[in-house]
């Protein structure tokens, strides 16, 4: 497991995080105390056969952060950087993420630290298999329900329900896990949701701004699945021109625009989209810093830091990756005019359009794909709209303000339950 430096520990900055939000509330040391604790952690290891005879060990997690709203919802992550402390801080903005959005769950986050391009599709099974009977006893439609993120698919997400399905002794229990393929329990709605929701916010944010969004230069960082999908939609809805675009090997810039099309068979033809033809190589650093209406970063954490938020040159910074800005480089782009969506409300809606599956499966009733967008626009309007009347009212950050929102909902409910006392502010 690689060490991560505490300046930028993912869980130390969403730590940080909750403090601004207690000073704003006034709130109770003992509250703010146990909002910084995950309330379940589970560490598993996964011995797994190799095709070629070895056995090698993986380490797995699940943190389920809070439950007071409802049972925990998060998604699993595979990646060979993978830290628990990643995991308790996803875990963490997963609570915030579905109060902000009111939706009836608590959050929590799995992952395994391996890496799943050096995996053949059998080691990728047999390892998703082990998984989940590793963390068998702590999962369930009504207990935690799991989804996919960073490097995991609709296709593990079938394998794992299929798992649970046969360790349970019982027909397919398509509750337990969402985001899984259509012919399954799958939502139609559910492989563009996350970029989706994001587009919808930055809709909302580019009409306060004044901006006209069929005029708007856009720059992504990140071409995975919410960044291809974000710049897919961006220029069909809305008519923006893609000028920049990253992934992991570096990127491209173009003033003319990029086709999103394009870029993906670059992708995935190359395996980068810095191979793109027709467009200018620059460093993935540099798409950052391109001037642009709007910066789009889907990457990874800790993307924009103190030492780079100086030359973000766009108006609007929309979080679609978990926690890409630290705390002190939210002062920085608030102090130069940008306009922040954070992430726990950008990227709201692939748990927004997973809640949607998880009724739908517990239904066996399923929407159609134009009822399902339907459903995340409202909550994705309504939820920006409530951040940014919550930001003018106590004259705070958008990230504040969606803290300030998300907090209070789940710390009413932690009272309502008799978690802490009614007096407690």
């Amino acid at each position: 497991m690689l060490e991560t430096k505490v300046s930028n520990n993912p869980f130390e900055v969403v730590k940080k995080q909750i403090d601004r939000c207690a000073d704003i509330l006034n709130m109770d040391p003992d509250i703010v105390a146990i909002l910084k604790s995950p309330m379940r952690e589970l560490h598993v290891s996964l011995p797994l056969h190799m095709d070629d005879g070895s056995v090698k060990v993986f380490q797995g997690f699940r943190v389920q952060h809070n439950d007071a709203r409802g049972i925990t919802k998060g998604g699993i992550r595979f990646h060979p950087e993978e830290t628990i402390d990643t995991i308790r801080a996803l875990a963490t903005l997963m609570t915030w993420k579905t109060s902000l959005v009111d939706l009836p769950l608590g959050g929590a986050k799995g992952g395994i630290i391996c890496d799943p391009k050096q995996l053949s599709q059998r080691e990728l099974e047999r390892l998703s298999r082990a998984y989940i009977r590793a963390i068998f006893q702590f999962i369930g439609p009504e207990r935690d329900v799991p989804a996919p993120d960073v490097y995991t698919t609709p296709q593990i997400m079938a394998w794992m329900m299929d798992e649970y399905s046969v360790m349970q002794g019982k027909p397919p229990q398509f509750g337990v896990i969402t985001g899984k393929p259509l012919t399954v329990g799958g939502s139609p709605a559910r492989h563009d949701a996350t970029a989706r929701g994001g587009v919808y916010t930055i809709r909302e944010a580019a009409e306060v701004l004044g901006i006209d969004l069929s005029k708007a230069t856009v720059v992504i960082q990140g071409y995975g699945n919410a960044g291809y999908h974000a710049a897919r939609l961006m220029s069909e809805l809305h008519g923006s021109k893609i000028i920049g675009l990253c992934d992991s090997k570096g990127g491209v810039y173009s003033e003319k625009g990029i086709d999103p099309e394009a870029a993906l068979e670059c992708k995935q033809a190359t395996g980068s989209v810095c191979n793109l033809p027709e467009a200018e190589y620059i460093t993935k650093e540099q798409v950052l810093e391109l001037d642009a209406d709007i910066l789009i970063p889907a990457a990874m954490e800790n993307a924009i830091t103190d030492e780079n938020a100086h030359n973000i040159k766009a108006k609007i910074v929309a979080e679609l990756a978990n926690g890409p800005t630290t705390p002190e480089a939210d002062d920085i782009l608030r102090e130069n005019g940008v306009h922040l969506i954070p992430d726990f409300l950008c990227n709201a809606g692939g748990v927004t359009v997973s809640y949607i599956e998880m009724v739908q499966n517990s239904y066996m009733y399923s929407w159609r794909e134009d009822e399902v967008h339907e459903l995340l626009n409202r909550k994705m309007t309504t939820a920006y709209r409530s951040v940014l009347d919550t930001s003018r009212k106590y004259d705070i950050s958008m990230r504040e303000a969606a803290y300030v929102l998300a907090v209070q909902r789940v710390v009413d409910v932690m009272k309502l339950r008799g978690w802490v006392s009614n007096k407690s502010r």
